[in-house]
This record gives structure tokens, C-alpha cells and sequence, in this order.
């Protein structure tokens, strides 16, 4: 039987915990070495050497405030607090790497589609094209107070609406506001660029106006690899349209299934290949020589396991302030401009009644998604099985505990994965696109929705 490699990410955040709560205490982490670019670096190296395809990381644009009506909580214990903007180490990274791609978290709601197309055109360039956008919404309420002045964030899926025009813009400077021989570098006419190759966009939209050209001249990839995570009908919907590789997390591995059936059959909708789209889920791997080995590092973990920062985070991912809530009491679900995935396990009537706040936060496996702890064999069984359940296409590993997580993935499952087909290796590659979906181009694919800004006249919405 035909098998293919898995799309591996490691996951990570520009901030001293991510999901991995209250670790940062543990002897052998060094996350709070997060503002250190060389930390950056050897992360990015050990990553690269060891066979990963990209490094994901995630960002929030907020104080986690929901926990206790304040971020008290959320700076006493580190909870994605403080966090530094995740740009800016990337050039730094790429420096330091040939294969590893980068896939970084910018939201549409709180940024410029004119400043982002160029931020992201310039990695694309300093990288080589080995950048990828994660799109996201945003969520946090304290994030609509600080950057734009609202009391409370958007609506949910008015946030879409937003980033739907949000990408179109991009998509026309990326796609068609430079011709692909626009510059032509021509010293003895002392000519750099055919200005009449350069269009302006003339945008004028609901929610954006973008009436000139994009500012840098076309990089490797044109547009970046598209990321995406949300599992709302919302989220499905926009993924189906733009992203290239979604990432879905849901608890239930039949629910999971669903979802991405859901994403491919909406992108086959818009005129795309299933193949086009690629699926990865957030887990979390404790691995070692032998599974006994594996299952004493999975205990000395969980001994720093912080459940009061779990529900830190939660509370802002839900919008519910879980601190008087009562942690061994079946979770309700709520409706909130917030996540609408976070809590999707207790739609279900019969988990409603046995799901309690300490189960879904109080120990490893919790936000990072599914555990595996094992051997190498062992790991390598389980992911195959879980990805032959779910139909998800790789994985977003989250850690620990850093270098340490990554660095058992690498040394003991890595190898296995590679033995069976599940990993790449020697892989030529010279873009993030080409690495993940194979094939001689690094630009879009002709059915992607983006690719119908390619003309020298760009069309307003």
C-alpha cells in the first residue's frame, strides 16, 4: 500500500507557556528564554535537522482577561502572558535553516491588508519561500478594547466577513499587481522595473479601500502558504475557500472526520481539488527508548502541570469565566462571540454529563490535543491509526517542555516515521508549497480561489 508522508509542524508560541501549563518550571524547559533570538535560532536548527516541515506558531494580540474578570491570573502564571510579536525572529530563523518553513500567526481583524501583503512578501523574499500565513479572526475581547477602541470584539461571523475581503485584497497584490516580469534589472537603460507592468488594485470594498499598487516586487511564492484553524460553519467555509492546509482540532476523532469531510467537499464547491487542501491536528507526544521509559517522563511532566492556567486559557478561547464554575462539574456550553470550537465535545449529550473542567484541562493532553506516550514503534502505531480514523494528513505537535518535546520527536519517532514512509527524507524542496504539496510550481494552484486575480486589471470586489 501507497503511503504518504505526514505534514509535521511543531507548535509553538512567542510567549513563556503555550498549552503546556505551568511547565515553565519544569528544570528542563527553557521557554522563558522566549525573548533570546539565539533560542529562536537553536529552535529553528534542531527543528530543520531533525526532519520537520514547518515550525506553526500562534499569537494573540490580548491579555488573556476572562479568568477572575482580570489577567491576574494570566501573569502570575505565565498563560500566554507576556508574548512578543512572533514576525520578527523568523528572517533570523531562516537564516540558520535550509528546509524548515514558518508558519505564522497574523490576524485579519486587527491588522492592514496592504501592511501584511508586504510584511509577508518581505519573508517570503528573506526566507527563500518558506513562509506560511495562519489566518485567524481574533477572539479576545481585551484585543478589540486596545487596538481598534471597542468595547467587545466583532461578532463571530461578521470577524469572517472581514477576513474573506481581508484575503481578496491580498490576494490581488500578491497575485496581480506585479506582472512577472516587471522587473527587469536592466543597468545600461538604468531601468529596474517596467512601471507599466505595475498595477494598482483599485479596491474599494465593504469593509477595505486599496486603490494602489503592492509595494514589493514578487517573491518566490507570491502568495504565502495559506493556514487556517476554526471549526464553526464559518471557519469551514472560509477554510474551503482559501486555506491550503487547515488545522482542526476537536476531541472526538469521529467528529473530526466529519469536519474535514465537511472542508473537502465545500472546496470541491469553490472549483478546488481535494488534494488541494491538506488537514493537520494538534497532539502531544511523550516519547523515549522504550514505553516504560516514555511513561515515567509522561509522569514527571504532569507533575508540574498548573489545571488553574488551563482554565486561564480556556476561559479566554471560551469567553466563560470558569473561576467560580466549579472544576469537577460537567461543562455546560455557552454561546460566545469567542471560540466556537473550544467547548465542542459537550454538544454531545452523553459527554455533557461526564466531562468536567478537570478532565479537559487538569493534565497533559488537554489543549495540545490527543497524548501519545510510547516508544518509537509505539508512537509511530498509534499516529498511523489516528490518522487512518480521523483522515487528517499530519500533524501539529505541541510541546512540553523546549528543546526537550521536539527534540525526543526528532531522536526517537522521526527516524521510525521515516522507515515507514511517514516522513520525509532528502527532501529538495526550495519552497514551503512545493515541500508540502510536491510539484515543480511554488505559486498557487490554478484552482485556488486567489489565482483569478492574476490579470493586469484587478477587479473590485
Amino acid at each position: 500500500m501507497t503511503v504518504n508522508p505526514f505534514v509535521l509542524c511543531a507548535f509553538t508560541m512567542s510567549t513563556v507557556s503555550h498549552g503546556n501549563f505551568g511547565l515553565w518550571r519544569h528544570p528542563h524547559d527553557r521557554t522563558s528564554e522566549y525573548t533570546d533570538l539565539k533560542y529562536w535560532v537553536d529552535l529553528a536548527k534542531l527543528l530543520d535537522a531533525g526532519g520537520f516541515d514547518a515550525l506553526f506558531i500562534a499569537d494573540a494580540v490580548g491579555q488573556l482577561d476572562v479568568f477572575g474578570g482580570d489577567a491576574t491570573a494570566a501573569l502570575t502564571r505565565g498563560v500566554q502572558t507576556p508574548v512578543t510579536d512572533p514576525l520578527l525572529a523568523v528572517s533570523a530563523m531562516a537564516a540558520a535553516t535550509d528546509h524548515l518553513g514558518f508558519g505564522v500567526t497574523v490576524s485579519t481583524t486587527y491588522e492592514s491588508p496592504y501592511l501584511l501583503a508586504r510584511k509577508f512578501s518581505t519573508l517570503d523574499h528573506l526566507t527563500g519561500g518558506r513562509i506560511g500565513w495562519n489566518i485567524v479572526t481574533s477572539l479576545l475581547d481585551s484585543a478589540a478594547r486596545n487596538i481598534i477602541g471597542r468595547d467587545r470584539q466583532i461578532p463571530h461571523d461578521e470577524r469572517y466577513a472581514i477576513a474573506q475581503e481581508f484575503v481578496e485584497v491580498t490576494y490581488k497584490l500578491w497575485e496581480g499587481s506585479w506582472e512577472t516580469d516587471a522587473v527587469v534589472r536592466d543597468r545600461a537603460a538604468g531601468v529596474y522595473t517596467d512601471a507599466a507592468k505595475v498595477h494598482a488594485i483599485g479596491h474599494e470594498g465593504h469593509y477595505f479601500s486599496v486603490p494602489g499598487a503592492h509595494l514589493v516586487e514578487p517573491s518566490p511564492q507570491r502568495t504565502p502558504v495559506l493556514f487556517q484553524a476554526g471549526t464553526s460553519d464559518a471557519g469551514r467555509e472560509f477554510a474551503a475557500r482559501n486555506a491550503e492546509l487547515v488545522f482542526l482540532s476537536d476531541p472526538r476523532p469521529d467528529v473530526l472526520r466529519a469536519n474535514i469531510d465537511d472542508v473537502r467537499r465545500r472546496a470541491a464547491a469553490h472549483g478546488r481539488r481535494p488534494e488541494s487542501v491538506k488537514f493537520i491536528t494538534s497532539i502531544e507526544i511523550v516519547t523515549d527508548s522504550t514505553d516504560s521509559a516514555a511513561q515515567a517522563k509522561a509522569d514527571d511532566l504532569a507533575k508540574y502541570h498548573d489545571l488553574e492556567g488551563g482554565l486561564v486559557l480556556l476561559s479566554a478561547l471560551s469567553g466563560v469565566d470558569w473561576s467560580q464554575y466549579g472544576v469537577d462539574r460537567p461543562i455546560e456550553q455557552f454561546d460566545t462571540d469567542a471560540s466556537r470550537s473550544i467547548l465542542a465535545a459537550v454538544d454531545d449529550a452523553d459527554a455533557r454529563h461526564r466531562i468536567t473542567l478537570r478532565d479537559y484541562v487538569g493534565g497533559l493532553g488537554g489543549f495540545g490535543g490527543q497524548l501519545f506516550v510510547g516508544s518509537p514503534v509505539t508512537v509511530a502505531d498509534e499516529l498511523e491509526a489516528y490518522a487512518e480514523r480521523t483522515g487528517v494528513d499530519g500533524f501539529n505537535i505541541a510541546y512540553h517542555v523546549t528543546p526537550g518535546s521536539f527534540a525526543d520527536v526528532a531522536d526517537y519517532v522521526l527516524p521510525e516515521l521515516r522507515r515507514r514512509g511517514r516522513a520525509r527524507e532528502g527532501d529538495t524542496s526550495t519552497t514551503l508549497r512545493q515541500r508540502l504539496f510536491g510539484g515543480d510550481s511554488a505559486l498557487l494552484p490554478d484552482d485556488h480561489p486567489g489565482t483569478q486575480f492574476r490579470r493586469n486589471r484587478i477587479l473590485s470586489i
